[in-house]
């Protein structure tokens, strides 16, 4: 049996497989595995975590198993999900652990590896933790036992790593930036990063209690800072969500600007071009037309970081990223990284002296309604013939001018329904309408 899905392993804190049990026995594993990957005799793993209340117990049980295997482990608190990934490379650790469960409510929670590259864990690697989990936990000898140390300037070390991928010869002195942390990782290092390169802050959400994370706030609820770059008449909002790995922007008008106007930027804005792009099935199909104009390629891939970093790497290529603001640039970062993908638009708006709306200016989403039907068991909709017909006669309505996605999420018991196209009225009534399908065939 696997237990871990497209982004780690993630799952409603106190219920299989986020319990302190499950946490202990995932470390011992995963310690036991490191000590036959790697060279050293005594490994380290550098544990993060963001603020969620139930970090603090699966943060205790994984060090425990680590440490019960004979493995260091440096602990770093609560940082981004991105932070982790450099600070496993920059610690010369065997092995990165994240707990959290990214933009999903507080209750939940996951739990999510690195390789010692700080990228996503090899697959064989992975399926050696599987294996081993599948085993007693038997510890062999006792003077083997690894043991744990906090570190203490790890907020420092990636507050400098996130401003050296801004040109030093650049500052955000005329710049008043609100910035919503969504009660998450950044709570700390996200505003610390836009003051000291000399931008005005206001930072917005940056006071988690162990429950607030992502509520109302952040990525996945952008609208209270658009109210707040309005009031505060600031040039531009940046939202985070709880790990800090997508970032979505608003401009000085209040209005949204999302992972694919993101791309559309660093695509078409920046001083240079890049080789190509590489966008989801989830990216609107106003970002393929106008990078086709642009004469960027662009490729799709699967939903998931993990999918866009392959087609990346496959490729050659350094930039990519989803709607939601999963923001890829390899030659800054390993891995998604809200803050420095923030920086790279800023960079642009500095270079060419404009505002984010002008950046955007010629850019405009085709319509696009997404409902997510929450389902108290998965199941596969292109399974049921009934639902297939709908599915079909919707495409054949839709025809040279829009699309229709259909996809399980892999975090959670969701189906996505996505529809796009010129005219939203339409989208809007096709997407109900296939959405009320899947709940009538999910009973």
């Amino acid at each position: 049996m696997s237990y871990f899905g497209t982004d780690g392993i993630r799952g409603k804190f106190g219920e299989l497989p986020i319990t302190p049990e499950f946490a202990l026995k995932l470390g011992f594993a995963a310690g036991k595995v490191l000590k036959q990957y790697s060279k050293k005799t005594k490994p380290i793993v550098v544990l993060g975590k963001d603020t969620r209340l139930s970090g603090y117990i699966l943060e205790s049980a994984l060090q425990a198993g680590l440490n019960a295997a004979g493995v260091y482990v440096h602990l770093l608190g609560p940082l981004p999900t991105p932070a982790i990934a450099h600070l496993t490379r920059a610690l010369h650790a065997s092995l990165g652990i994240v707990i959290s469960a990214s933009h999903n409510p507080y209750f939940d929670n996951g739990i999510k590896f690195f390789s010692s590259e700080g990228k996503k864990l090899p697959d064989e690697v992975q399926e050696a933790i599987n294996q081993e989990l599948e085993k007693e936990l038997k510890i062999e000898d006792t003077a083997n036992l690894g043991k744990s140390v906090r570190v203490k300037d790890a907020n420092g070390r990636y507050i400098e790593f996130c401003k050296s991928t801004f040109p030093y010869h650049f500052d955000l002195s005329n710049l008043k930036i609100v910035v919503d942390c969504a009660n998450g990782a950044a709570y700390n290092v996200g505003p610390s990063v836009f003051k000291e390169l000399g931008a005005k802050v206001v930072a917005l959400y940056n006071e988690p209690d162990g429950l607030n994370i992502n509520k109302d706030c952040g990525s996945t609820h952008p609208e209270n800072l658009q109210k707040a770059v309005l009031e505060h008449q600031a040039d531009l909002g940046i939202a985070f969500d709880g790990d800090a790995d997508r970032v979505v922007l608003v401009d000085k008008y209040g209005q949204l600007v999302d992972g694919d106007n993101i791309l559309y930027i660093l695509a078409t804005q920046a001083s240079h071009k890049p080789a190509g792009i590489v966008g989801t099935v989830m990216s609107n199909m106003a970002l393929e037309l106008a990078l086709e104009k642009a004469q960027v390629p662009f490729i799709r891939a699967s939903v998931g970081d993990r999918y866009v970093l392959q087609a990346l790497d496959e490729n050659g290529w350094v930039i990519g990223g989803e709607p939601s603001g999963h923001i890829l640039t390899l030659d800054k970062s390993t891995t998604g990284d809200a803050i420095i993908a923030a920086l790279q638009v800023l960079t642009v708006m500095v270079e060419q002296k404009k505002a984010l709306h002008e950046l955007v200016a010629d850019f405009h989403l085709l319509p696009n309604v997404l409902v997510n039907v929450r389902l108290e068991a998965m199941f596969d909709p292109y399974a049921v013939p009934a639902l297939v017909t709908e599915f079909d006669k919707a495409e054949q309505q839709l025809k040279g001018r829009g699309r229709l996605l259909i996809r399980k999420s892999g975090t959670e018991p969701v189906i996505r329904v996505m529809v796009e196209g010129e005219d939203l009225a339409e989208v809007t009534t096709l997407a109900n309408l296939l959405a009320d399908a899947v709940r009538a065939n999910a009973a």
